[in-house]
Parts: C-alpha cells; sequence; structure tokens
C-alpha cells in the first residue's frame, strides 16, 4: 500500500539527494517539474532547492513541490520492481496517487494540482485549524454553519477548520473536556466552508481534464472506499477541496482489503503514526521512504530493505546498480540452528506501566491516582542532545532558561492547560559533559480554580537528592496575541547592525556555539525591538518534537541583550550577564516553527513582553512578561576561573541544627556540599554569586547579609 502525504510535510531541499544519487528520480523530477513551470510564476526547482523557506510553504508552491518529489520517488521505486496493490493520497497527496494510478495523466495532474494551489493561495488569509485528540462523535456536536471536521487521522484524532473565533471556541471546550487541542501552523482553514470562493473557479479548471481508468486500485479519501464510478470527476475534485479527509477509514478499508504492508512515499514520515494508531494490534507494518534530517539515498535503501525482510519483491540489482556479485565458496554447514527463541520483545515506556510523552526531551508519563496530577520524566546528556552544549554562561554549561519553559507548557499540554501563569527559576541545571541528568516535571491536583502547580527537578545520580530549579502554576484557556506581526518588518522600525553580535555577547560572558546562534537580523521602534530568528541550518537541530524549542525562544532574548548596550530601555546595567529569572503568561499558539519573527517591549525593570509569529505573522507564542536577573554563575568567574562557583567562601559543616532557610549552593559538588547543613561564616558578601539560593519563602532574603530592603536585595542578586 502506498500512501501519499499532504501539505504540511514539504522540506527545503527536499530530493536533492535522491535526484544527485540515482538517474531514474532525476529524469522523473525533471520532467515532472517541466510541466509543472508551465503553470507556477517562477521555477519549481529554485523554489524546492532554494533558501526561503517560507516561499516553499505557500500553497501555491508547497502542493505542486510535493507532487513532483512523490511522483518521482514512486517512479524510482518502480524501477526498483516495487510496486503497490493499492494507492492513496492524504488530501492533496491524492493527485500524487491518482497520477499513478493512471486517472490523470502527467499533464492534465499538473494543471489540477497547480490550479489548486493557486486558487488556495489566492483567497483571503484567515481562519483557523486545530488538531484535537477527541472522536469524531465527540466533536461533531459542537460544529457549526462556520466549523467543519478537516480530517478524521485516527480514532481519537480529528482536526477541525473554519473561521478562526468559532474553531477557538470549539477548541476551548474541548480542552475544558479535558481533551488535548494543538492549533496548526497554516495561512488558511483548509477542507473548511472558507474554500468555498474558490471551488466553482477550479471545478472550471477540472472540468477539462480527462480522467482514465485506474490501473491500481486507488482508495478515495473522500469516502474512505475505493474509488467508485465518479472517480476523478469535476464533481469529486469539488468534494476533496471542500470535504473531510477521511484517512482512517481508508486506512481501516486498506487493511480490510488485504493491506498488510504501508509504504509513506514522500519527504516525511508524519503519516506513520496516524496509520498505526488507526490499526493497533493488526501486526501491519509501516515504513517511510524518507524521513527528516536523514540522509535521503540511505533512508530510502533502509526502508527498502525492512519491506524485502517483510516480503516485498525489490529488484537488488537495479538498486546496487553495476555493483559485482560475488560467488561464495561452498562450506559444509552443520545446519544445526542456535537462533534466540524470539520470546524477548523490545520494551518501551507503555511496556513499564507508562505512557510516551511524544515529546524530545521528555520520554514518558505517569499520572498520580491520588492527585489527579502527571509526572512526566527524561533524560537530558550532551551527548543525546548535543545542541545544549551550544549553551554556557561563564565557561559553565547550563540548560537554557527557555528549555524550562518548554517543559512547562508540555506539561500543561498533558492536564489540559494552555497557559503558563508562572514560572520562577529557582537554580540553574548544570549540564555535564560525561553523565546524563534525570528531569522531572511534576503537575499537582487541580484547586477549586483549575489551576495547578508545576515543579521540575533534576538529579545527577540515582541516589543523590532531588533539587528544584523551577516552580510555578499553569492555568487552563489560552491568551491571545497582543501584536499582529504580519507585516514585515514592521513599519516604522529601524535595522540594527548586528554582524558582530554574538562576538558582543562573548565578550559578555554569553558562550553561544552554533546551535544558539539563531538571531539573524534585528530593528527597533522606540523601545520596541524586532527581530528574526531561525534555526541554523548547519547545527543539527530539529524543531520534532517540541512546542517551541529552546533555541528559537533563547535566541530572540538575544536581541534584548544586543539592544541594552548602551541604552537602558530594558532596565539593566550594561555588560551584565542576564539570564531568564522568572515567567508570566506564557502561551503556545501554534508548535513546529523552524524560523520566527520576534517583538520584544519593556514592561517594567528588566522585564519583558515577547510575541513570536512564524513567516505569515501567524502566531506562535506569546510572553506576557521575562524577567531577567544577572547570572550567579558568570559574576564569579573572574574568581574562580578553574571551577564552578559552589556560593560561599568558607564553610564549615553543621549536622546538629537545621538552618533559617532551606539553602543550596551552585554547581559541581553541590550535592555533596549539601549532605551536611552548612552556615555561612565569612564577612557579609558582595558578589552576586555568592548567596545561598533559597528554595522557600521568604524569597528576599538569602544570608544575614541580604536582608530586605538592603542594596544587594534590592539588585536582584539571585537567580
Amino acid at each position: 500500500m502506498f500512501v501519499f502525504p499532504g501539505q504540511g510535510s514539504q522540506l527545503l531541499g527536499m530530493g536533492m539527494g535522491l535526484h544527485a544519487g540515482y538517474p531514474a528520480f532525476a529524469e522523473a523530477f525533471n520532467t515532472v517539474v517541466a510541466e509543472l513551470d508551465r503553470h507556477l510564476l517562477r521555477p519549481l526547482r529554485e523554489v524546492i532547492w532554494g533558501h526561503d523557506e517560507n516561499l516553499l510553504n505557500t500553497t501555491e508552491f508547497a502542493q505542486p513541490a510535493l507532487f513532483a518529489v512523490e511522483v518521482a520517488l514512486y517512479r524510482l521505486l518502480e524501477s526498483w520492481g516495487i510496486r503497490p496493490d493499492f494507492v492513496m493520497g492524504h488530501s492533496v497527496g491524492e493527485i500524487s496517487a491518482a497520477h499513478v494510478a493512471g486517472v490523470l495523466s502527467l499533464e492534465n495532474a499538473a494543471v489540477l494540482v497547480a490550479a489548486r494551489g493557486r486558487f488556495m493561495q489566492a483567497l483571503p488569509p484567515g481562519g483557523a485549524m486545530v488538531a484535537v485528540a477527541a472522536t469524531e462523535a465527540e466533536v461533531g456536536p459542537l460544529l457549526s454553519a462556520e466549523v467543519s471536521i478537516a480530517a478524521v487521522n485516527g480514532p481519537a484524532s480529528v482536526v477541525i477548520s473554519g473561521a478562526e473565533s468559532a474553531v477557538l471556541a470549539v477548541a476551548d471546550r474541548l480542552r475544558a473536556d479535558g481533551r488535548r487541542v494543538h492549533r496548526l501552523a497554516v495561512s488558511h482553514a483548509f477542507h473548511s466552508p472558507l474554500m468555498d470562493p474558490m471551488i466553482d473557479e477550479f471545478a472550471t479548471v477540472a472540468s477539462g481534464l480527462a480522467i482514465g481508468q485506474p490501473a491500481i486500485p486507488i482508495i478515495s479519501n473522500v469516502t474512505g472506499q475505493l474509488a467508485a464510478g465518479d472517480y476523478g470527476t469535476t464533481a469529486y475534485w469539488k468534494r476533496h477541496v471542500r470535504e473531510a479527509v477521511r484517512f482512517a477509514d481508508s486506512v481501516r478499508f486498506a487493511q480490510s482489503a488485504g493491506a498488510t504492508r504501508f509504504f509513506e512515499v514522500g519527504p516525511g514520515s508524519g503519516l506513520t503514526a496516524s496509520i498505526e494508531e488507526s490499526l493497533p494490534d493488526t501486526g501491519i507494518l509501516t515504513i517511510s521512504a524518507l524521513r527528516k534530517d536523514r540522509p535521503e539515498p540511505v533512508t530510502l535503501v533502509n526502508a527498502v530493505a525492512q519491506a524485502f525482510v517483510a516480503g516485498v519483491s525489490v529488484d537488488w540489482r537495479t538498486v546496487v546498480g553495476q555493483a559485482n556479485f560475488v560467488e561464495l565458496p561452498t562450506y559444509a554447514f552443520q545446519r544445526r540452528r542456535f537462533w534466540l527463541s524470539g520470546d524477548g520483545v523490545a520494551a518501551d515506556a507503555t511496556d513499564l506501566g507508562l505512557e510516551a510523552s511524544e515529546h524530545a526531551l521528555l520520554g514518558a508519563v505517569v499520572e498520580l491516582p491520588t492527585s489527579g496530577g502527571v509526572v512526566l520524566t527524561g533524560r537530558l546528556s550532551l551527548r543525546a542532545q548535543g545542541w545544549l552544549a551550544d549553551h554556557a554562561v561563564g565557561g559553565v554549561v547550563i540548560f537554557p532558561g527557555a528549555g524550562f519553559v518548554e517543559l512547562a507548557i508540555r506539561a500543561g499540554d498533558e492536564v489540559g492547560c494552555g497557559v503558563v501563569e508562572e514560572l520562577t527559576l529557582a537554580a540553574p541545571l548544570v549540564l555535564p559533559g560525561g553523565t546524563s541528568v534525570a528531569v522531572e516535571v511534576i503537575v499537582g491536583g487541580a484547586d477549586e480554580s483549575g489551576a495547578r502547580a508545576v515543579s521540575v527537578y533534576s538529579r545527577a545520580d540515582a541516589g543523590a537528592g532531588w533539587v528544584l530549579h523551577a516552580e510555578g502554576t499553569l492555568t487552563n484557556g489560552s491568551l491571545a496575541p497582543t501584536t499582529d506581526l504580519a507585516t514585515w518588518p514592521p513599519v516604522g522600525a529601524v535595522p540594527v547592525e548586528i554582524a558582530d553580535g554574538y562576538e558582543r555577547l562573548a565578550e559578555r560572558g554569553y558562550g553561544y556555539g552554533p546551535a544558539f546562534r539563531g538571531l539573524n537580523a534585528m530593528w527597533r521602534r522606540g523601545d520596541e525591538v524586532f527581530a528574526e530568528v531561525a534555526l541554523p541550518a548547519d547545527a543539527g537541530v530539529s524543531v520534532a518534537g517540541f512546542g517551541v524549542h529552546p533555541v528559537m525562544l533563547d535566541a530572540a532574548l538575544h536581541a534584548v541583550i544586543l539592544a541594552s548596550d548602551g541604552a537602558d530601555d530594558f532596565g539593566v546595567d550594561e555588560g551584565s550577564v542576564l539570564v531568564p529569572f522568572s515567567w508570566q503568561g506564557v502561551s503556545l499558539h501554534a508548535g513546529g516553527a523552524s524560523a520566527v519573527r520576534a517583538r520584544i517591549a519593556p514592561v517594567g525593570p528588566s522585564r519583558v513582553s515577547i510575541e513570536l509569529a512564524d513567516g505569515l505573522g501567524l502566531p506562535v507564542l506569546s510572553v506576557a512578561s521575562m524577567l531577567a536577573r544577572p547570572s550567579p554563575i558568570s559574576s564569579c568567574a573572574p574568581r574562580y576561573p578553574d571551577r564552578v562557583p559552589t556560593g560561599f567562601s568558607r564553610w564549615t559543616g553543621r549536622p546538629s541544627r537545621r538552618p533559617p532557610w532551606n539553602r543550596y549552593p551552585y554547581g559541581p559538588g553541590a550535592q555533596r556540599q549539601t549532605a551536611t547543613r552548612q552556615r555561612w561564616s565569612s564577612n557579609p558578601c558582595r558578589c552576586p554569586a555568592t548567596r545561598w539560593r533559597v528554595s522557600t519563602p521568604p524569597r528576599t532574603r538569602c544570608s544575614t547579609c541580604c536582608s530586605p530592603g538592603s542594596p544587594a536585595t534590592a539588585q536582584g542578586y539571585w537567580w
């Protein structure tokens, strides 16, 4: 069974590796692109293999681009002797299926897919699409004339689409019922009433196209059944634009018709999870021809090998080309088997009684039966998450403050809380080079208002104590963005030169490696700062599994630091090394963005608000307030160049009496030093890093020399 994915799976540079390595792919791709270019405003190859991801993501080019890559990929697999028993597509992917099945010629398919993308792009932007973890029966009663079901991707996976206010109202009701909801980053509300203005014009184009009988059985995603007599007609393609994608029904029908191996023929693997969700415990095999951020030739050959061992016929002589086969000498095998019994099975989080969290940093979730809260667990290491090594302050690698926000957002999603009302950082999370660190995010039960406490802990060793790093509150609902970033750069904004920005940051004590150098451009308008941020292309960072990648949010904050040079708009001392201390009113609007526009504006001393939007100006993240404070690590780095500051200059063990507050020093050895209670025994401290971190109220005191109202307290020298 070949499955062709739809819009949203496109990737910049897709197909380039296969084009360079396989003549069959190159020939098919060149032929399809040449046909499509007759109907497009600019050469499609330049768009797919160019540098403007926003241009590729426009509907006008995304749909033809996917058609070109999918058809060329099909022709390559066909040349290797791999032929499907059935074909189907998800939304616009069905045009690829209709072409390879013989319903549409290449010329007519190119006309259809180009017109479809062009007419949709010409519609006024707006509307909304939201993915909800609910059944079609649960969503149906909430629909209205302005909201429709755009796709049924699984038994409990539905996408709703339509007018923004109406869609978000339905999403809020489902969230209040405990359903997980996620707004999709799209330019238009596809498969909804907002598509109606383009249908008649599109039908005029479709009416002039000849159709043939399918040579390969094709399953319609309009009906979820085998294509009937009206398949490919003008009436059918009109329904295809307007009605829901019945993907789950199509997958179940294919399985009932005998399909056991599902091969996703496209640039990614986004449909694999939906197929497995629709066919649990059936023994089916799902294979992705290509995967994001992996070499295309290697990934495709591995996929073909996976299909081969599952019984798919492959012409290996064609696959390996001109390689020579070597005859092996005969050998007198004893023909005795010493194979393993096969009783052992691979275990995942569900086998351990947990639920998979589907997050890049958190591997599992467990519900707390008494409180109704949850615990999300994971491990951090510089080996598994290499990009973390590029975030250092004062020469010490620490987990970014933006990362704690991402963990809190994911925890909120798990319990239906869409707002991080407050998150205060208590201690830095130092990441050692040779070992991993266990992380737990604990969400408590809901109070009368629905709010829940959230906290983040870590420990380096199994027998060590847990260290609190952040705590705060999660609440229901969502926060509307306060700024429209559709016009870019904003009117009246003046460009700021940042060519030497990261050199200036390094001089101040920020050690940002390649992964965290995502600030590309910056503007100012009065006390507002605007910035363009993108994941560095060559740093090996992927947005998969994140709501908003910490690299993205952290890079947006770099603009705040650079803006403070020579100015006091943001209430910070020039030259000080700032780190996030407290976040308020954080709401994620859409996940998966790899490039964003940012607006940062002061809202108080050392406080800023943050708005992130994607390349179309659609909201991604809102932060009502972020408070920054000087870093304790960086302030002591010159005094102790050979080690991380521990927070005190001289200490004596005192196990017999507990100090007045719960005090913890910073840095390596902190757990060993706090095994016995310690007390301050030097002169009153003057360095911000020589403070005890206070984990319990009162937060205005950290040692005998930092009483309320003292100069040190007024400057806010704690993490």
